[in-house]
């Protein structure tokens, strides 16, 4: 059996508005992002028995332009790219390189010792490995035969 709908151009142009006001939210939301610099900093992070591992993507940023802090279990890492000389006399067709301070801020899943923290930075990608506060690492408790 098929259904007649009565055509209503009042629902279309309500269903288009709907669109088009999402389409703009979704531009304005990316491109506040991509200024902030949260969208342009990769991050994975996961965890094992023993450590907390995150893997974040800073390429073009020198190791001593990193900074890498923990606070109240919240990792912050922070780069900065700095801008190369414009080229004068020339026309631009792309400029799509970011130049300037850009941090991220994540909640870890665990507490973890900062102290004993290791930060690698190898072609471009930062590895953080946190080591979990002994309170949250798993215990093993040997059973003894009678």
């Amino acid at each position: 059996m098929t259904n007649l709908m009565v055509f209503d151009p009042m629902r279309e142009i309500a269903a288009l508005r709907s669109t088009v006001d999402q389409l703009f939210d979704d531009l304005f939301t990316r491109q506040v992002d991509w200024l902030r610099g949260t969208e342009w900093m990769a991050v994975d992070m996961y965890q094992t028995d023993n450590e907390v591992v995150v893997k974040a993507t800073m390429p073009g940023v020198k190791p001593e332009d990193i900074h890498v802090t923990v606070n109240n279990n919240v990792l912050t890492i922070a780069g900065e790219v700095k801008q190369e000389e414009e080229v004068k006399n020339a026309v631009y067709h792309l400029r799509e390189r970011r130049y300037g301070h850009y941090s991220r801020s994540i909640t870890l899943p665990v507490p973890v010792e900062v102290d004993k923290a290791k930060a690698e930075y190898e072609n471009g990608i930062l590895t953080l490995t946190l080591p979990k506060a002994e309170t949250v690492r798993p215990k093993t408790i040997a059973v003894k035969a009678k």
